[in-house]
C-alpha cells in the first residue's frame, strides 16, 4: 500500500493562533485516492527541523509522497523550498511549474509562490502553497499525473492509487 505524509509547515499554526486548514485540505482530498496518510504534522518555519523531518519522512518512516503547505512565499521566514532542496537528490520541476502557469490564470499571486518538487529516495516529494485555495486548485491540477508518477516511482507503472 502506497503511503503519504503531510508537513504542515508555518510558525502560526505550529504554535496554536491559527487552524491549519491547508493541511486539514490535504487530508480530506487524499481520502479519495487508495495511498494511506502515515504521517501529519505541523512544524514552524525552521530550515534545519524541516529538512530534518522531510530526510526522517523519506529515509526512516519511509512514505512513498510528502505533500508541504506553507513557506513558499516571500516573507523572511518562508523557507520550505530552501530546506526541501537541500535534501532531494533529483529535482521534479513539472509540479511547481504547472502549479504557478494554472494559479496565474486564476489569481496573479501565484506566481509569487516559490515551491518545488523532487526525488529523495523512493520518495516524492511535493511543495504546495500555504492557502487553501491554492491547495484545493493546485492538487486537482497534479492529481492525475501525480498517480502515474508514483506508479513509476514504485516500479509498477499500473495504477499507483
Amino acid at each position: 500500500m502506497l503511503t503519504y505524509a503531510i508537513l504542515s509547515i508555518g510558525d502560526k499554526a505550529f504554535q496554536g493562533k491559527r487552524e491549519d486548514k491547508s493541511g486539514r485540505l490535504i487530508q480530506d482530498i487524499m481520502k479519495n485516492y487508495k495511498i494511506h496518510l502515515k504521517a501529519y504534522e505541523c512544524i514552524p518555519d525552521e530550515k534545519e527541523l524541516i529538512s530534518k523531518k522531510l530526510i526522517q519522512l523519506c529515509d526512516e518512516v519511509p512514505v512513498r509522497l510528502i505533500l508541504t503547505t506553507g513557506g513558499t512565499g516571500f516573507s523572511a521566514r518562508d523557507i520550505t523550498p530552501e530546506a526541501t532542496k537541500a535534501v532531494i537528490e533529483r529535482d521534479v520541476p513539472g509540479f511547481g511549474e504547472i502549479m504557478r502557469v494554472c494559479g496565474y490564470q486564476k489569481t496573479p499571486l501565484a506566481i509569487l509562490s516559490r515551491g518545488v518538487s523532487g526525488l529523495r529516495g523512493q520518495t516524492l516529494i511535493i511543495n504546495l502553497p500555504g492557502s487553501s485555495k491554492g491547495v484545493q486548485e493546485s492538487l486537482e491540477l497534479i492529481l492525475p499525473v501525480l498517480e502515474h508518477g508514483l506508479g513509476i516511482l514504485k516500479e509498477n507503472i499500473e495504477h499507483a492509487f
